[in-house]
């Protein structure tokens, strides 16, 4: 890394440019802080992101995965899991000033990175007071690779425990198909 020009090292080149000016492979780099005695840091990330086909799959690469790679350690591999979760956690916190859920997307967007990766269908519930603003986040039931098995009776019980005056329905699709199955379609009508 010393070789390289002082705008070309991910450490000073986000000092000077921001952090939205380095590539996947150089903020991965930060975190690696250094690589081994054949690759920089920034090749041994790429190698990463390679062994997981890009930045979006990073997360299911478990610890064992990432340490069989050459120049990633236990420690190594702990501290991208630990960035990987914050991240996670980062994209589900909803922001205290956004106020009430006024739309399905907004609704859509409290979930996205928390079941984005999910193998199995999960079916949750979101309670709402009198203004929309979220009470809670509830899990209901979790299914299989592609049905959620779930009745009304379970749906309800939760929101009438917390005396929610509104709420969301929302479950995944481990496929990545949004379109509404057969099952989707009976629940709903149920």
């Amino acid at each position: 890394m010393k070789d390289l020009p002082l705008e070309e090292r991910p450490r000073e080149k986000l000092r000077l440019l921001g952090a939205e000016a380095l590539s996947n492979a150089e903020l991965l780099a930060i975190l690696l802080r250094s690589g081994t005695t054949r690759e920089s840091a920034v090749q041994l990330a790429g190698r990463l992101l390679s062994r997981s086909r890009g930045l979006r799959a990073l997360p299911d690469l478990s610890l064992e995965e990432m340490e069989e790679i050459k120049g990633v350690g236990p420690a190594k591999a702990v501290m991208i899991k630990a960035a990987l979760e914050l991240g996670r956690r980062l994209a589900t916190t909803p922001r205290e000033e956004s106020g009430s859920i006024t739309n399905p997307r907004q609704a859509a967007e409290l979930f996205m990175e928390e079941l984005r990766y999910k193998k199995k269908e999960y079916f949750k519930v979101l309670l709402l007071n009198t203004k929309n603003h979220v009470i809670s986040k509830e899990e209901v039931s979790i299914g299989s690779l592609n049905a959620s098995i779930v009745h009304p009776r379970e749906i309800f019980a939760v929101p009438l425990r917390k005396s929610a005056a509104s709420v969301i329905l929302v479950h995944n699709h481990p496929s990545g198909d949004p379109s509404p199955s057969r099952e989707d379609l009976e629940v709903t009508r149920r």
